[in-house]
């Protein structure tokens, strides 16, 4: 159920959405987190609340080393690519192996435990496009709660496209696999799909509360969630609900959204000792839920298959264009989501294709000939080929 938090409290949220300046804003969720009443009800938001503070001063404090000329660390890495994938497991899993074999990256790969303090990147060529892997910096119990580098950890997590999750096969890796979603969990990043989904994007002021519900409220209806959302004094945004949510999950939204990253579990080390045993023991854990890459990073066996697992697993396509009057088509494809449209395409083409357009002709296998005449709404699929036509 909601956690009926007092008048004063949802004011002083407000207060802390219409600050922008992180000091400010760290003093306004600290006043917030005052007024939270302490009981069954509020736990899970005050977690929440306590984890976006400690996140909020490792900013404040890598922004003061950086001005004082003591350094910062660099966890914010600008998208490339297909996809952008973080590789996140517990030390010595193998990421930094992993990514010196299947990427361009100089990186140490040493035996000593938690030798990668900052995110590392490097590219992957897969067939025609490349992904983007990032090997993050070790987990560890309590990385959720602000121990280490675990919040900054995870922060990449929660901005990727896709997560490889690193589990070391002689060890126990049904134990490493839990303590991976434990932690991924208490950040709100799920890696299967949950039933349903809350997005809040606030607007400027005097764009007025927009909901746009694909799927089912399970407890309450769309009034029930326009008068919580002004309770807490949201009276500018869209608000996007799919699935099938409860309004306590529309609450949840207000202060961070869960969000779901699709993940391959990679199962390095099976050139050891005991290694297969704990395979089986994983695959047994995991039960067909999570696609299981067997891996040996130092021997190099079963890292071909990656590229196509990633692909298959980010539900993504590629998709080529020619221009009209042109007999060739760009070999550099549009990645898009697996089920979009013409109309989404036109639209990653230039905005102005969105808005004039006409009709596209596509070239694909599974038509009956090509090319054929189609409108917005065609639904394309891997390797089509399509032309825009403008009014």
């Amino acid at each position: 159920m909601p956690t009926n938090l007092p008048p004063d409290a949802k004011k002083k949220w407000a207060e802390v959405e219409a600050t922008r300046y992180p000091r400010e804003r760290l003093q306004r969720m600290e006043e917030f987190l005052s007024l939270v009443p302490k009981h069954k009800g509020t736990l899970k938001l005050r977690g929440q609340i306590k984890k976006q503070i400690a996140v909020l001063r490792k900013e404040i404090e890598e922004k003061k080393r950086k001005k004082t000329g003591k350094g910062g660390s660099k966890f914010f890495i600008e998208k490339e690519g297909a996809a952008q994938i973080v590789v996140i497991g517990m030390t010595n899993s193998g990421k930094s192996s992993l990514l010196s074999t299947v990427t361009n990256a100089k990186v140490e790969v040493s035996v000593n435990p938690y030798t990668t303090r900052e995110p590392v990147p490097g590219v992957m060529n897969y067939q025609d496009i490349q992904f983007q892997i990032i090997e993050a910096p070790a987990l560890m119990e309590g990385s959720a709660d602000g121990r280490a580098w675990g919040l900054q950890t995870l922060a990449l997590a929660r901005n990727a496209d896709g997560l490889i999750l690193m589990v070391d096969l002689s060890q126990n890796p049904v134990e490493q696999l839990m303590l991976i979603l434990s932690e991924l969990e208490k950040a709100r990043v799920l890696i299967s799909k949950p039933r349903g989904r809350v997005e809040i994007e606030r607007k400027y002021m005097g764009t007025g509360l927009r909901i746009i519900l694909i799927g089912k409220l399970l407890d309450c209806n769309v009034r029930d969630v326009e008068e919580l959302l002004r309770s807490y004094r949201i009276t500018d945004a869209v608000v996007k609900i799919s699935g099938e949510v409860a309004l306590d999950e529309v609450e949840d939204a207000i202060f961070e959204n869960t969000i779901y990253k699709p993940a391959v579990l990679v199962a390095n080390k099976t050139d050891l000792n005991g290694a297969d045993a704990n395979l089986k023991l994983l695959e047994a854990y995991v039960g067909g839920k999570l696609p299981i890459l067997p891996v040996s990073c130092e021997k190099q066996i079963g890292l071909e298959k990656l590229g196509t697992t990633l692909f298959s697993t980010l539900d993504i396509i590629r998709v080529y264009t020619k221009e009209p009057n042109q007999k060739e088509f760009s070999k550099k494809p549009f990645i898009l989501k697996k089920g979009a449209t013409v109309y989404d395409l036109a639209k990653n083409i230039h905005s102005d294709f969105k808005e004039n357009f006409s009709f596209a002709k596509v070239w694909a296998k599974r038509l009956v000939f090509s090319p054929q005449k189609v409108g917005s709404s065609f639904i394309l699929d891997d390797g089509d080929i399509a032309e825009i036509h403008v009014k």
